[in-house]
């Protein structure tokens, strides 16, 4: 039988969100900045640390959106027909500082096919990455420069992120088999 442990309610997260804003603001000073969300819910949590950074210091921080379907390195195992959402970059990567937001870090595979997909809009001066959460086993050398929280799993549990936007509430719960049932 599955079970569900509670992580993170909606004022854990946008804590989280508020001090990664701050520790963003920090490191660049405005300088040439812009978050890029990746698709689904990276692109909800970058508009919110676009709103924390206005807020805070009244920077005016472009944000982006990408979508990495076909730059997967597995879509073709995930459906015959995937569905591609937009990709809106309403500004020039070229001598950028860009963070690539997401929701979750696993094995990093989704982060170098936002890497490559950002490359093809041109050569920022830098990629970041920021995440709400890291739970590890990583595949790929890739690593978080802001992190909200590291969260320790087994491979087969799963991680849910719920955003407001896209599921009506501000939750993350860890999801997988029991200890007994997996063996541990």
């Amino acid at each position: 039988m599955a079970t569900a442990r509670h992580i993170l309610d909606a004022t854990d997260i946008d804590r989280i969100l508020k001090r990664m804003a701050f520790e963003i603001l920090e490191a660049h000073k405005g300088n040439h900045l812009a978050l890029i969300g990746i698709h689904t819910r990276g692109v909800f949590l970058a508009r919110r640390l676009q709103s924390h950074m206005k807020h805070f210091e009244g920077a005016e921080v472009p944000v982006g959106e990408i979508d990495i379907t076909l730059y997967r390195d597995d879509w073709t195992q995930l459906s015959a027909h995937p569905v591609v959402k937009k990709t809106v970059i309403p500004f020039s990567v070229d001598g950028r500082q860009i963070i690539l937001v997401d929701d979750v870090l696993f094995t990093g595979r989704t982060i170098r096919a936002a890497m490559d997909a950002l490359i093809d809009f041109g050569r920022p001066a830098r990629i970041e990455l920021a995440v709400l959460i890291d739970r590890g086993h990583r595949e790929l050398p890739i690593q978080s420069n802001y992190t909200g929280q590291c969260l320790t799993t087994r491979r087969n549990e799963m991680v849910n992120v719920l955003l407001q936007e896209s599921d009506d509430q501000d939750r993350v719960t860890l999801t997988g088999a029991s200890r007994a049932e997996d063996g541990t």
